[in-house]
């Protein structure tokens, strides 16, 4: 590679041109990269939702979910099924590798759906989840005056907002809907032998529009068609009725049975901070910028600020521009500290910015590949580029040393020939230890599942980096050299620091035995320092933006969940600690879609003093307070919302199975109660939990028969005194209206459910002669986990040693939780994926140690060199730990990548010692002992320079409080303390090693002499 160092010294003009277009280029890519928290990773994973109106958890289990199960089965991959069935929808969740072609795999799944024999009227869906999917959106909007703000909404702003590219949804909750109600008279509709459904039959009769034939009118084809039509409101009151099944009954007109009105219906509420308002929710494309849309959906907005306010509950966009704004700084106070060092070492202004322009030039250019590859500037990017600041000044630093170096001991001055010859000799280690630092990220495509998708961005970000600050040494720096040094000062005379170290390496090579043992029995002595690291994932990061629930017995109506919602807000709203507060009762969950009138959720924004953990057990107590005292049967949370992200793993579950139901659910409430009393846990989930009752009306065929009575009728009668009828959507006045149809009086109890009649040939029969009515208890889901049934038990790990309490909790359930004899147990969670991780990247790292010992191989011939090379990696560990332990950070995957980066950097330091001993053997013939010292004398300070610049520049990253960058601090740390302790260690054990290693030759050497 040195004829780019001859080329760019005669074509400088032209490698400045370049240089500038790349700057250019650079800027003009970074600005278009979009902007989000995440890299945007698609779960392999499907899912796949059923609705089927008006059936039972173990209906719509019998009749969809179990047979959809079944043939799933078979689909090729598939890790693991996990289903749920609730009133009138159920969910199958199917996960695969992250190997998988999902467009196939969704595929084969729809195929699979067609040819399965369903229920024509349930309606499925198949969903993929990612980072990108969530809403990024939650914002609550207010009248400003007497606009009417549904309608402004509804026709201007929604369908504005739905134009924006990369907007995937923008749903509102809070609207009201205007219905035409006709409220029948059940005693006159029954008089007359009509039911609700009849009523609806013959409505609906009334609109029709078929065509029938056509005419031939002067060699013209009319067509004809045929069509009946209420088209006003008087028309529909007039509409004539006649009973099928009582014939002899009177016609009557529907007015005379039935009161028509309109009425406005508010199928959920939402609030802020005790305000009724409208809620706002966003999602966007998956690979949508984030932060482009949140600002263009603010700009729609603020058009519109005459005639509406808005308060913003939940803002990703925000966070965002927080996270990137922190890493930013990080990275640029790193580059100024790494700056700072290289001047220390150097004393020369100049000599310093040559040394950094590599900084930008690499960073710039490392984005115009994230930008081709469609990349995102997200915590993984910016922080690789972050970790990246102080490891790409390195080929620089040595470049530029080594030419000041000879310059001054030269008396030619700053010529071609210097330049050229002083950059060929450091070539070799330059070259060899960045390719070492790249290839240590190879086997990141070894580790799998979402660690490996995750850290992929921030490896490619390293590794352009790096590629481009090798070009930038070997071109651009020795340019500038040429160019800002003319008068070069003379020779210095060896520093107090080189003289000391001469001292110490002739000390430790006459003292090998003593340097090896204090080595060993340091790094023993650190490794008792990793039972009180612990183990997690990713560490616990505390959010100020919490989520709380409260879901009430399933049959609760809005209004009544609407007056609990009430009491719980306005203790929220006396509490300092709380912020803001957005409400939603009977809201979309965002994740089934699922509107729940029994259900209110709660987004609740703190101040950022609060200390989370402690105010959330504060909060749930004064909401049980409240809830249990009305509905005792409630269920509430409370939890910090998530950032999305990895998994943080850091959750245990218990999973119990039984095809006894009863059992299970006894099992299930034991297992709660015990991992409620442990204080490692919070957030306990049971997700087999509540019954709800039934009445079951178990229709006697014999009986139905003997009177032409057929199930469906019974279920139709049943049916409308329970729940209003929907004819559909009328065009009445010039105004399209819903059209809902009821008795005046619903059955509200058994009893009365006792005493309906049902039509028959014969007459009114009682209900009661027809079907058995009673009252049962049923569970209201039916959980399913590869086709059994199941509970889940599950809890958050409120520690960072999350292998130890998860294995604790496992043990405690197993020998002090009262389990029935048909129910099995199988306890897991997080740390099983944790453990797995770990491994896979322990793999990763023996994998990058071979490949690094291949790559100095080829590079150096000899097999020796590379083992010599590679012993400054064993003693690593020792400062990597010690610093994890004074920062109080766990063993996470951030450490483990720390440690993977380390194989990189430390060899390079290595190398560049190595390089100048083979140097000083082969070229100038030295004694390997004279050859060791040179070198060590010589290599001294750009050692020392490349460490501390990578050290400096880390250090703002490591001593960060601000969130979203906790996923490079414990990286930070660990780089930190390996390189300082390996540093140290690799100017005083790399002689050593060498020379046990030649140590025939160097005996003899030492002998002669």
């Amino acid at each position: 590679m040195s004829f780019l160092t001859k080329f760019s010294l005669k074509n400088a003009v032209a490698v400045f041109i370049m240089s500038f277009l790349l700057i250019l280029g650079g800027l003009f890519a970074f600005s278009k990269l979009k902007v989000d928290l995440l890299p945007n990773i698609e779960f392999p994973q499907l899912t796949i939702q059923i609705f089927y109106p008006g059936t039972a958890p173990q209906d719509i289990n019998d009749q969809v979910t179990d047979k959809l199960e079944t043939n799933l089965k078979g689909i090729e991959g598939v890790k693991k099924i996990q289903s749920s069935s609730y009133e009138n929808f159920s969910t199958i969740n199917l996960e695969f590798p992250f190997s998988t072609s999902l467009d196939d795999a969704e595929e084969t799944v729809n195929n699979i759906i067609k040819d399965t024999d369903l229920p024509d009227t349930a309606e499925i869906s198949v969903n993929r989840l990612s980072f990108g999917a969530f809403p990024i959106f939650n914002i609550s909007l207010f009248a400003d005056g007497k606009e009417d703000l549904q309608q402004l909404l509804q026709d201007e702003i929604v369908p504005e907002m739905n134009k924006i590219p990369g907007i995937n949804n923008v749903s509102v909750g809070g609207f009201t809907e205007e219905i035409l109600q006709i409220t029948v008279n059940q005693e006159k509709a029954s008089a007359a032998g009509l039911s609700l459904e009849q009523i609806k039959e013959q409505v609906n009769e009334k609109q029709l529009s078929f065509p029938a034939g056509s005419i031939n009118d002067n060699d013209i084809v009319v067509p004809i068609r045929v069509q009946e039509k209420i088209e006003v409101k008087r028309e529909l009151e007039n509409i004539v009725l006649k009973s099928k099944m009582a014939p002899n009954s009177p016609a009557v007109k529907l007015a005379d049975i039935a009161k028509i009105e309109e009425i406005t219906d508010k199928p959920e509420i939402t609030r802020f901070n005790l305000q009724d308002s409208f809620s706002m929710a966003v999602t966007k494309q998956q690979d949508a910028n984030t932060v482009e849309i949140a600002g263009k959906v603010l700009a729609i907005l603020d058009k519109y600020d005459d005639q509406l306010e808005y308060k913003i509950g939940f803002d990703s966009a925000e966070g965002i521009e927080k996270s990137v704004n922190t890493l930013v700084k990080e990275g640029l106070l790193g580059a100024l500290f790494a700056s700072i060092a290289v001047l220390v070492f150097l004393r020369n202004f100049r000599a310093t910015i040559i040394a950094i322009v590599s900084i930008p030039l690499s960073l710039l250019v490392s984005s115009i590949f994230l930008y081709q590859l469609d990349i995102s500037l997200n915590i993984m990017t910016l922080g690789g580029m972050a970790v990246a600041v102080g490891r790409v000044v390195d080929d620089s630093i040595v470049v530029i040393e080594n030419i000041f170096r000879r310059v001054r001991r030269e008396k030619t001055g700053m010529t071609n020939a210097l330049i050229q010859d002083s950059t060929r000799e450091i070539l070799k280690a330059i070259t060899s230890s960045t390719i070492t630092s790249v290839v240590v990220f190879l086997p990141l495509g070894f580790v799998g599942g979402i660690t490996g998708e995750f850290f992929l961005p921030f490896a490619l970000t390293i590794i352009f980096s790096l590629l481009t600050s090798l070009i930038v040494s070997i071109t651009i720096v020795p340019i500038l050299a040429k160019f800002s040094f003319k008068k070069v000062p003379k020779e210095e005379k060896e520093g107090p620091l080189q003289l000391i170290y001469e001292k110490i390496i002739k000390w430790s090579l006459r003292r090998k035995g003593v340097i090896i043992g204090l080595s060993i029995l340091t790094l023993v002595g650190s490794s008792a320092l990793i039972p009180g690291l612990g183990f997690t994932f990713i560490p616990n990061e505390e959010q100020k933006l919490l989520v709380a629930t409260v879901q009430l017995p399933a049959a609760t109506s809005l209004d009544r969940t609407n007056d609990i919602s009430l009491q719980v807000e306005k203790m929220f709203d006396k509490k300092k600690e709380i912020k803001e507060v957005t409400a939603g009762i009977g809201s979309r969950d965002f994740q089934t879609g699922i509107k729940r009138q029994n259900q209110a959720n709660y987004f609740l924004s703190l101040e950022d003093q609060v200390k989370v953990s402690s105010f959330i057990k504060e909060l749930e107590k004064d909401m049980e307070d409240i809830v249990l005292k009305e509905e005792p049967a409630a269920k509430l949370g409370v939890q910090e919302q998530s950032t999305g992200g990895p998994p943080s793993n850091n959750n245990v579950n218990i999973n119990l199975y039984s095809t006894n139901l009863q059992d299970l659910q006894k099992a299930a409430e034991n297992v709660e109660n015990y991992m409620k009393e442990q204080k490692d846990l919070k957030y306990i989930s049971n997700n087999f939990s509540e019954k709800q009752k039934q009445i079951i009306v178990d229709i006697d065929s014999e009986k139905t028969s003997e009177l032409g009575i057929s199930g469906y009728q019974l279920l139709g009668t049943v049916s409308d005194t329970t729940k209003p009828v929907t004819i559909g959507n009328l065009v009445l006045d010039g105004e399209e209206n819903t059209v809902l149809l009821s008795y005046d009086k619903q059955t509200a109890s058994i009893d009365e459910l006792k005493k309906l009649m049902i039509f028959s040939a014969q007459g009114p029969v009682p209900i009661t002669e027809l079907a058995k009515i009673e009252e049962i208890e049923e569970f209201t889901s039916i959980q399913k986990l590869d086709g059994k049934v199941f509970a889940q038990i599950s809890a958050t790990i409120d520690s960072n040693d999350i292998r130890s309490v998860s294995q604790r909790v496992i043990d405690g359930v197993k020998t002090d939780v009262d389990i029935p004899k048909d129910v099995t147990f199988e306890g897991g969670g997080g740390s099983d994926e944790t453990v797995e991780t770990f491994t896979q990247l322990g793999l990763a790292m023996v994998i990058a140690i071979g490949l690094v010992y291949l790559t100095m191989l080829i590079t150096f011939g000899k097999a020796r060199i590379p083992f010599i090379i590679l012993s400054s990696l064993i003693f690593v560990p020792i400062g990597s730990l010690l610093g994890l332990f004074i920062a109080r950070e766990p063993m996470s995957v951030s450490v483990m990548i720390g440690l993977l980066m380390l194989i990189g950097i430390v060899t390079t330091n290595a190398i560049v010692l190595v390089d100048r001993i083979g140097q000083n053997r082969e070229q100038k013939n030295m004694p390997i002992r004279e050859a060791l010292i040179e070198a060590g004398k010589t290599r001294l300070r750009p050692i020392l320079m490349t460490a501390f610049a990578t050290i400096a520049a880390l250090i703002p990253l490591a001593f960060t409080t601000s969130s979203g960058t906790l996923i490079s601090k414990g990286l930070a740390i660990t780089v930190i303390g390996g390189l300082t302790s390996s540093t140290l260690l690799t100017l005083v054990l790399v002689p050593v090693i060498y020379e046990l290693f030649f140590f025939k030759q160097s005996k003899k050497e030492l002998t002669n002499k």
